[in-house]
């Protein structure tokens, strides 16, 4: 199935809640989002049922890869029988997680992966306590987040991704620390430029530390090479240690934008579908599915909105005059 640039469609993130415990500056501040923010009513969000037809008819499409996000995806009572559901669907070859980990216990790192999750993404934007706590603006410590990334991988959840988002002047003296922690552990950090999405960030292009600022800072103590992609729409390049210690990543998405090759869809807490990270606005699936439309009648909706796609926002960032209304990352998954 390919779009009106002729990308195919292969990757579904889900957002499962626009809830989340955290209150990351690059995310969900806590200036806009406090207590009285007005949060999807359960009755809003799309069953684990409704997430389930979606679902099989991506994979029908092309899909084969599914994350679930959120906001935290483990605030959502009983996410494991989600997982199990997309998991037993013919055709997936892949199910995923990305969480800050605050939740991430033994117990249910033991119930994801009985249920048929095997690669998990913890956020962590840095090992450092006062920094990381500024970032994540509830005073959370990175000990029981690294404690989590050990626990996860420990029960089999790997090869483990850990995701650092960069901001000049508030983590980006933190880069060679992260490097140097998870060096030679099997995992693989992947750093993130500071991206523009959503309304509520306060982006500005000067805070961005670019890939190849990251990658001076990392190659100074460490050498590194680049290594080939895993497949055509790999979002993050791959770098490794050049003494064998390892592999990292690095998402250019602001000074290197790959929309040329964005394979990916995204389905939000209230079942709405955006075919862009960027997208002013979506497509309702929740009232289709409520109102008893077939299988085959969500099949051809969800064709025909993906063959007409043409998102190409982070290419046409530098051209636009006038800012444009965006999702928030938290109600459309990052």
């Amino acid at each position: 199935m390919l779009d009106a640039f002729q990308r195919p469609i292969h990757d579904l993130r889900i957002s499962v809640t626009d809830r989340c415990n955290f209150r990351c500056v690059y995310c969900m501040p806590k200036h806009v989002f406090g207590p009285n923010y007005p949060f999807l009513k359960r009755s809003q969000l799309l069953t684990y049922e409704e997430i389930e037809q979606v679902a099989r008819v991506f994979v029908r499409l092309g899909v084969r890869k599914l994350r679930l996000t959120g906001g935290e995806p483990l605030v959502r009572n009983d996410i494991e029988s989600l997982i199990e559901k997309l998991a037993s669907i013919d055709g997936v070859q892949d199910v995923s997680l990305t969480t800050n980990g605050s939740l991430l216990t033994r117990k249910k790192a033991e119930k994801l992966y009985s249920a048929g999750l095997r690669r998990i993404t913890v956020s962590l934007d840095s090992i450092d306590g006062e920094t990381f706590q500024s970032m994540n603006g509830v005073d959370f410590a990175p000990e029981p987040v690294l404690e989590a990334i050990d626990t996860a991988a420990d029960v089999g959840l790997t090869p483990l991704k850990i995701n650092m988002v960069v901001k000049r002047g508030v983590n980006d003296n933190a880069v060679l620390s992260a490097a140097r922690r998870f060096r030679g552990t099997g995992h693989i950090l992947r750093f993130i430029e500071y991206m523009d999405v959503g309304n509520s960030n306060a982006w500005r292009e000067n805070e961005v530390i670019s890939a190849a600022e990251i990658r001076d800072i990392i190659g100074r103590e460490f050498p590194i090479e680049p290594v080939t992609p895993d497949y055509h729409g790999e979002v993050a390049q791959r770098w490794r240690y050049t003494d064998g210690e390892g592999e990292l990543g690095i998402i250019a998405s602001v000074s290197q934008p790959f929309c040329g090759s964005c394979t990916r869809a995204r389905l939000s807490a209230d079942g709405s579908l955006y075919t862009c990270l960027f997208a002013t606005k979506g497509h309702d699936l929740r009232s289709l599915l409520r109102e008893g439309i077939s299988e085959e009648g969500l099949f051809e909706r969800v064709k025909s909105i993906w063959s007409a796609r043409s998102d190409r926002y982070s290419e046409l960032r530098a051209t636009q005059v006038v800012e444009i209304p965006k999702i928030e990352m938290s109600y459309i998954g990052g």
